[in-house]
């Protein structure tokens, strides 16, 4: 792992967690509707006009962010074109049809002739043909950078190179719209709003989230508390929701509901879970986050979004092919990402998971058998209402191929070209499966072009 993550992702991750505790007792966190927008819209964004809690039939978002900038190349491996195993003579995964190598180390392909899918990815196939699974390819940010924490903060913000946009393009479009009317599940728990509407899966809110109203950073949700001895968990709460209710806002409202939410988990924890069509996470940190991100979606308690990381993509030194350090990885997010669509996107079509990182790799493998910081990588979409089935990439004309890992076709002669802006994706997300029109306050600065990505 080189330093540069190391020092990015420290600084992150501090970052994050002072943002969290401004989050909790700052404005935005404890306003709703115009209040909130006011609070955490600066002066130049256009008006924003609060949407209708009537948008009921809007889909409860799961955003995946897989840091440390992931290969896309040897996750959706384009085979069809010569140039990848000229430049990848070590670590390039065979083709679908050569059988130098056992058939389980070779690409699935995925019936067009050009990209497969890595082994390790092998699980996502039933996702990708039942149609519920996008690919984009050669997909990215334009703005050039090579910093983890730059490329993820502007990529999380939704504007490239903006140091004065704090808040999150999913916490904004959060703020743009009203909370939901109560489940019945809700209802029957005593709640007459959600007390949480949203939440990042880590000890610190990631920057994707910040702004967003009722959100709060939950690393584990079976076990989220008040920290101290558990023989006096109830007492404490009693105090303190009884300080906070007569606080002045918009403390007291940020902080019951952080204490509503822990009596909603405990709720929803009341039993064990089981997962449907016998869906099996794994037992690693991202599987579970997905089935604690799935338990809380089958329970119907307002969970609106969640986003959840999951690392180990920064593969400079002995990357493997087929198989090695990355193909690891990348089985644990496959297999959790099937257990996820089986369980929840198969059965819901209220739901849709989008996944995104900073940026890709060198088109080129470097000497230690590992790949560099590049540019373009692979995102994905999945859901009942993605246009899936299929693999999304551009040529440099805009128009759908393939811009090329020929040398004179590289970016810098080392990366492949971003042709695909991340932004046209989210955005048609965000407007057709979220039901919220206003793009130009979610990506300020970005005039999208809708990619038929969605149903």
């Amino acid at each position: 792992m080189s330093n540069d993550y190391l020092n990015d992702e420290s600084c992150g991750c501090s970052e994050y967690k002072e943002l969290s505790r401004r989050q909790f007792v700052g404005a935005a966190a404890g306003l709703s509707g115009a209040a909130a927008a006011a609070a955490i819209f600066p002066e130049w964004l256009p008006k924003v006009v609060m949407a209708s809690s009537a948008a009921t039939n809007r889909d409860v978002i799961v955003s995946i962010f897989q840091r440390g900038g992931a290969d896309g190349l040897n996750l959706v491996v384009p085979y069809g074109d010569a140039a990848y195993y000229t430049g990848r003579p070590t670590i390039a995964i065979k083709a679908p049809g050569d059988t130098s190598v056992p058939a389980n180390q070779r690409a699935v392909d995925l019936s067009n002739g050009f990209f497969g899918l890595a082994p390790a990815l092998g699980s996502l196939l039933p996702a990708y043909r039942a149609g519920n699974l996008l690919i984009a390819h050669a997909a990215g940010q334009t703005f050039v950078t090579r910093s983890h924490f730059d490329a993820q903060r502007y990529m999380e913000v939704g504007k490239p190179a903006d140091v004065n946009l704090v808040t999150g393009w999913l916490g904004r479009h959060l703020a743009l719209t009203q909370g939901l009317p109560p489940t019945p599940k809700l209802t029957s728990l005593g709640f007459s709003t959600a007390p949480l509407r949203a939440l990042g899966l880590a000890s610190g809110l990631q920057k994707t989230l910040v702004g967003a109203p009722k959100t709060l950073p939950i690393a584990n949700p079976a076990s989220f508390t008040i920290g101290g001895a558990t023989n006096t968990t109830a007492a404490r709460q009693a105090v303190l929701a009884a300080d906070y209710f007569n606080a002045p806002p918009p403390l007291n409202a940020s902080a019951l509901d952080a204490i509503n939410t822990i009596a909603l988990l405990n709720a929803v924890n009341a039993s064990p879970y089981v997962p449907k069509n016998g869906a099996a996470y794994p037992n690693s940190t991202f599987g579970r986050a997905l089935k604690s991100v799935a338990q809380l979606i089958t329970f119907d308690v307002g969970i609106e979004a969640a986003q959840v990381d999951v690392g180990g993509w920064d593969t400079h030194a002995a990357q493997g092919g087929a198989i090695g350090g990355q193909a690891t990885t990348a089985a644990d997010f496959a297999n959790s990402l099937a257990a996820f669509h089986a369980d929840i996107v198969a059965t819901n079509a209220r739901v849709t998971v989008v996944i995104i990182s900073e940026f890709g790799r060198n088109a080129k493998e470097n000497g230690s058998q590992g790949t560099d910081h590049g540019r373009a990588t692979t995102m994905y979409a999945m859901g009942q209402g993605i246009n899936g089935g299929r693999v999304l990439a551009l040529g440099t004309n805009g128009q759908a191929g393939w811009p090329g890992l020929a040398t004179a076709q590289l970016e810098s002669n080392q990366d492949l070209k971003v042709t695909l802006d991340y932004r046209d994706v989210l955005a048609e997300i965000v407007q057709n499966r979220l039901q919220n029109t206003q793009i130009a306050q979610v990506f300020p600065g970005w005039n999208p072009t809708f990619r038929n990505v969605t149903k």
